[in-house]
């Protein structure tokens, strides 16, 4: 199959009997250990498909980056997603930190991308993957954030500025990004009533979601289902990271990363 450079609404995975989903894994040059951590798990995968639902990177400021001197990483990265595209497919969704990602990258990892929320109809019935953001209704600063920067004036303007002018901003936003997260006392999660209103509206029983960095499972009403994804980080103490698998006949279940 190759590569949809268009995010797909859905994807027909009835005929799989192996499906493996992550995210949250905030790659960046400086994260060497999850970055080497990341690249062995993905070289013994095997699975009938993997879904990548955001935040694969720590942040993505704009496909040219790949043919730029500064850009020896995400190169890196993005030969690691051809190499496993070759042999499954690849689909990923966009998360908060790498909303920037293109069509340029998309063809250069091979991976097809997904809208968000996106249906996928198993034989198991049908479920709803969405990186998880936005459905985070409480954390209102952010939400009028996110609306702000997912519009196509805001992301032209950005990506208009000089490469070099873009990741001192991207260097400047981790900084604020870090010191909220020590200010804060709490995290936001995201709002079961919102969360069961999409499964209801797609006509799906299980969604699976990133971004919160809390991976567990919620029991929601009418036999629905949250499935929450591990963020990944190798150098932190205990190790954090995690593949949600399903096998057919199996169900759902989790496989720690080995450091």
């Amino acid at each position: 199959m190759k590569p949809a450079h268009f995010p797909l609404s859905s994807v027909d995975a009835s005929a799989w009997h192996h499906l493996t989903f992550i995210s949250d894994l905030h790659l960046q040059a400086s994260q060497q250990t999850t970055f080497q951590v990341w690249r062995q798990a993905m070289q013994s995968l095997q699975t009938d498909a993997l879904f990548i639902l955001g935040d694969l990177f720590e942040v993505w400021v704009g496909d040219d980056i790949l043919d730029s001197p500064e850009g020896d990483f995400e190169r890196q990265c993005c030969a690691v997603l051809r190499q496993q595209a070759d042999r499954c497919p690849v689909y990923w969704m966009v998360g908060n930190r790498d909303f920037l990602w293109g069509s340029k990258a998309a063809q250069q990892s091979g991976m097809q991308t997904l809208q968000d929320p996106c249906v996928v109809e198993t034989m198991q019935g049908r479920w709803l993957l969405s990186h998880g953001d936005v459905l985070c209704i409480a954390d209102t600063a952010y939400q009028a954030f996110r609306q702000r920067v997912r519009t196509n004036q805001w992301q032209s303007d950005f990506l208009a500025k000089p490469l070099a002018q873009r990741l001192q901003i991207a260097r400047e936003l981790r900084a604020q990004s870090e010191a909220l997260k020590q200010s804060q006392t709490g995290w936001v999660d995201v709002d079961d009533a919102a969360a069961l209103a999409s499964l209801q509206q797609y006509g799906a029983s299980v969604l699976i979601h990133g971004h919160t960095h809390q991976p567990a499972v919620h029991t929601l009403p009418g036999d629905h289902q949250r499935l929450v994804l591990s963020d990944w980080d190798a150098s932190a103490t205990p190790a954090r990271g995690q593949w949600l698998t399903w096998l057919r006949g199996q169900g759902f279940s989790r496989q720690t990363l080995k450091v």
